[in-house]
């Protein structure tokens, strides 16, 4: 569908701007939570498989969330959904520094989930329409926003950690940031169309096998992505052994390749091509994970995170673009039909590693999310929608 009626060039700019605005949003919201989860975990006393367990929680409201959400930003659009899912997203997070019990943070991340993911579908369906109206490939730039505020918020994460403010008003400080970021953004974000708007939908559409492809690249790419974002923190504390100031420094180093590899993404892949680019993510997240595995020392396992950062990082961007465009059915469900195939991989990822970890060893759970990573390659070379 082409936007582009909606933005003159004069304006094009601002469109850009809004639609980042909410991809920070989310990265500042989500690395919030993820550098606080040794905190937490400590806090209310969980062992490796608990604590796996109960992250089960937030892939699940996203799985669950999947289906009505494409609908949603398809029946309503995706800027009404866009709005409305920042809020709750920025509300729920400061919910989640208040819990005093399993079971409510349980309930917290399920909602986060929910949220988040209605998100998703609609920033990245605004990410696509605007990305029509450049005419070009900026949908890693968009990603790597998320990325730049996911490494502001570790940074932040780190210092409240250093001078020991707790969650609740970590996440508070986060919450408020993100209001006022919404609420600037909000007016300058692509209209929809009248086409699409209230356009009648089905909720459940089953993927055809192109789209079906692009799902497994982002399912192999997001079981690395998630153990990441969860068990960075855990592994450098108990695999690596390092001291309490230094247990983001993990989480640190891979959100900032993974930023910068977003930055430079569109660029990379426009010079060797988007298959080629997949391969070698692949192949990165994969060598890098075992480098931190056969290696659990401060320095090469930092190094290994940075190399898992870079691999990663252009690997949704790319699969999401080439879904946003499918001739078979509209962005926001074709998204939505990708993200459910992709985030099973969100889903398995972090209670894989609580798991084994807990009948075996934490460095078997890394070593195994390496070798799944590792198949990006192989199915980027069978993709037909990536050229």
């Amino acid at each position: 569908m082409n936007y582009s009626i909606f933005a003159p060039s004069d304006s094009r700019k601002y469109l850009r701007l809004a639609v980042s605005a909410f991809f920070f949003v989310q990265g500042l919201s989500f690395a919030a939570w993820a550098s606080r989860i040794p905190d937490i975990k400590n806090m209310l006393h969980l062992t490796e498989g608990g604590l796996g367990t109960v992250l089960l929680a937030l892939p699940i409201g996203l799985m669950a969330s999947l289906p009505i959400s494409g609908w949603m930003v398809t029946h309503y659009g995706s800027k009404k959904m866009v709005l409305i899912g920042a809020i709750l997203y920025a509300v729920t997070l400061s919910f989640i520094g208040f819990v005093t019990r399993t079971e409510h943070l349980v309930i917290a991340l399920f909602a986060f989930g929910l949220w988040g993911n209605l998100t998703n579908i609609a920033v990245n369906t605004q990410a696509v329409a605007v990305e029509q109206v450049y005419g070009k490939s900026i949908m890693a730039s968009f990603h790597g926003l998320w990325s730049l505020a996911g490494f502001v918020s570790a940074m932040i994460g780190s210092f409240f950690i250093s001078v020991s403010i707790p969650p609740h008003i970590h996440f508070s400080v986060i919450a408020l940031a993100a209001f006022i970021i919404i609420f600037t953004a909000y007016k300058h974000t692509m209209p929809d169309s009248e086409k699409s708007e209230g356009e009648a939908q089905p909720m459940f559409v089953k993927p055809d096998r192109d789209l079906l492809m692009l799902g497994l690249i982002g399912f192999c790419a997001m079981v690395c992505e998630g153990a990441m974002f969860d068990w960075s923190g855990v592994y450098f504390q108990e695999a690596v052994h390092v001291p309490a100031s230094l247990t983001t420094l993990g989480y640190v180093a891979f959100m900032g390749t993974m930023t910068g590899g977003r930055f430079a993404g569109d660029w990379l892949a426009n010079r060797i091509g988007r298959k080629k680019m997949l391969q070698i993510s692949g192949s990165l997240m994969g060598l890098g994970l075992a480098i931190a595995v056969l290696f659990p020392f401060l320095v090469p396992a930092t190094f290994g995170f940075l190399l898992v950062g870079f691999g990663v990082s252009s690997v949704v961007p790319l699969v999401y673009s080439a879904a946003g465009k499918s001739n078979t059915m509209s962005a926001g469900m074709a998204l939505a039909a990708v993200s459910s195939i992709s985030f099973i991989g969100f889903l398995i990822g972090p209670p894989l590693i609580g798991i084994v970890a807990q009948f075996a060893d934490l460095r078997w759970s890394f070593g195994i999310v390496g070798v799944l990573a590792s198949l990006t390659a192989f199915l980027s070379s069978k993709a037909k929608l990536i050229q």
